[in-house]
């Protein structure tokens, strides 16, 4: 059971507990050495002491109740901690000495020693400079403005604006500095106005207990109303912070699958010679990039799952500086290191060379030649040229090949007496020899018989040279007079349009077609003519002007115009405009 304590402050007796006394002892003796032995510090201490008697008397509401720790720690917090008391000796020198008055720059507080809701008009107007009232009439015309918007502003002021509540804190706010002087000023200034004294304050201190009672009274309402804001504000966080939680820890099971998945299939490949590493032309280990994305991604949605969790639980222990620093080295170690990949794998496709094959074929300008298209029984094609794609494959020997069907045919005349094919292959690569090494080891083949030329749809090679823009284009020279067919599984592979200067286009698939420079003529296409010419065929109505009009006829109209009007015919409508108006019949 704790002692009670009888206690004299500022010529009041007040009964106290004896923790709640020693607590409230040592606050007084803490601000005691923060004073200097010069001339004023008594003056200023029993200040202090009446403004806590005073702030007791306003709490205690019959002469025997006793002051427990929790009324002392409210009246410490109003009063403000003892450092806000430490002033330098220059305060109390001889008043003949002048000081240089430094301009304290002013914090947001909302003033609540004089509110009607919530100080924020108040405090606003400490901060701006304007005088409470004209701010509370500026507020109210803002609200009526904005058709209400600015109670919403005025509401989010009150949540987020602290307010004044210790004596620095309110020295604060009206931009003065934390000295002595100005701590007594406001000592002073907290008494009740009607009394100049602090005797007389204490003496009439029933009055201002009954005023605070009635100003706490009329505020209860928007109390409440701040704590309902601010417990709707919390529902919102925490639902924030489950769809943090479960946003981040999706991406982070997807990373963990992911890294799995592929590090079993580079494992399962052969050689590693799955499809990541045949787009993988910098040969750096493909466990490293996996690693390296999984971080690079991974770790950002770490912090914020980590995030999603402090808003949900409180006291959520840190996971402490070392822990975080070590995250964000691994971080920038793994974005370096993607950049580095990155720039190098651009790299590959600085160069792109060209390999020519040459092959002299026995077609003359009294020869036809039928193009097919052939796909081996292994590939699994359906004739369809797919540009940038590629497949992993197997020969008949097991051994592991890259597949790609990105081919292209172009005709052109020749006046040699034999034609001529031409097999362009292309790579990219980082240098020259990268790239030509890369072109020449493209595997392709055709077969020609009988005046057949039969074409692979497709080109492989070895997965060690990696997959990067490789292609075959075929230019096919054929003497003038020649005639070629081309059948429906060429199509994809010709060009669409007038392009590379080819004479044979998708559009004379499947047509019996010669070849002359600088045009080709359809042998069996529904009109015999020249594919570079062409005609209009047009009803050009035949004109008769004389004294009686114009008159206008063709296969489908006859128009006639004179004196009377306008009469139109035609096989579709009958128009006829004269003095007795219009007439029209369909």
């Amino acid at each position: 059971m704790n002692k009670t304590v009888n206690i004299n402050l500022a010529g009041i007796f007040f009964h106290i507990d004896e923790d709640a006394y020693l607590k409230l002892q040592r606050y007084l003796d803490a601000i005691k050495r923060s004073f200097t032995d010069s001339n004023g510090r008594s003056e200023i201490l029993a200040d202090i002491e009446a403004r806590i008697a005073e702030l007791f008397m306003e709490r205690v509401k019959h002469d025997k109740q006793v002051i427990g720790i929790n009324e002392v720690e409210a009246i410490i917090a109003i009063m403000g901690q003892p450092e806000d008391y430490l002033v330098d000796d220059e305060i109390f020198d001889d008043e003949s000495k002048t000081h240089l008055k430094t301009k304290t720059p002013k914090k947001l507080f909302r003033d609540t020693d004089n509110s009607y809701i919530g100080g924020v008009a108040s405090g606003l107007g400490h901060y701006l400079g304007i005088n409470a009232v004209w701010m509370r009439l500026i507020w109210l015309l803002l609200v009526f403005g904005s058709g209400g918007t600015f109670i919403l502003i005025y509401i989010l002021f009150w949540i987020l604006v602290p307010e004044a509540k210790t004596t620095a804190e309110k020295i604060m706010m009206h931009g003065e500095p934390v000295n002595i002087t100005n701590i007594e000023k406001k000592i002073k200034d907290g008494f009740d106005t009607v009394s100049k004294t602090v005797s007389e304050t204490v003496k009439n201190v029933d009055l201002p207990k009954q005023g605070q009672r009635i100003k706490s009274t009329s505020k209860s309402f928007f109390d409440g109303l701040s704590e309902a804001v601010m417990f709707t504000l919390q529902i919102f966080a925490k639902i924030f912070g489950v769809f943090l939680i479960a946003f981040a820890a999706s991406v982070l099971i997807a990373l963990i699958v992911a890294l799995f998945s592929l590090s079993v299939i580079d494992i399962v490949q052969i050689r590693g010679l799955g499809v990541m590493a045949l787009l993988n032309a910098t040969n750096v280990p493909l466990w490293l990039i996996y690693i390296f994305s999984f971080f690079a991604i991974g770790i950002p949605f770490f912090f914020i799952f980590y995030l999603g969790l402090k808003i949900l639980v409180n006291n959520l222990k840190s996971i402490g500086s070392i822990a975080k620093f070590t995250w964000l080295g691994l971080w920038l170690i793994s974005i370096i290191g993607l950049i580095v990949i990155g720039i190098r794998q651009a790299s590959e496709h600085a160069f792109e060379e060209r390999y020519m094959e040459r092959y002299e074929l026995p077609i003359t300008a009294q020869d036809t030649v039928k193009i097919s298209m052939s796909e081996h029984e292994l590939f699994n094609g359906n004739f369809k040229r797919r540009e940038n794609t590629f497949k992993m494959i197997r020969d008949a020997n097991q051994r592991p090949l890259i597949y790609a069907s990105d081919i292209r045919i172009a005709v052109k005349p020749t006046r040699d007496s034999l034609a001529t094919m031409v097999i362009a292959k292309s790579a990219d690569g980082s240098h020259y020899d990268k790239a030509i090494n890369r072109a020449k080891n493209i595997q392709y083949k055709y077969q020609f018989k009988n005046n057949e030329l039969l074409l692979d749809a497709y080109w492989t090679t070895d997965p060690k040279h990696r997959y990067n823009d490789q292609e075959v284009k075929i230019t096919l020279y054929l003497p003038e007079g020649s005639v070629i067919y081309s059948n429906k599984s060429t199509e994809s592979f010709y060009y669409s349009g007038s392009n590379n200067h080819s004479v044979i286009t998708q559009e004379h698939v499947n047509h019996f077609v010669q070849v002359f420079e600088p045009h080709v003529q359809c042998l069996d296409c529904s009109t015999n003519k020249n594919d570079n010419d062409f005609s209009i065929e047009m009803d050009m109505p035949k004109v008769k002007i004389d004294k009686n009009g114009i008159e206008l006829k063709s296969n489908t109209s006859h128009i006639k115009i004179n004196q009377e009007g306008l009469d139109a015919k035609s096989d579709d409508v009958n128009i006829n405009i004269s003095k007795k108006g219009i007439k029209v019949k369909s």
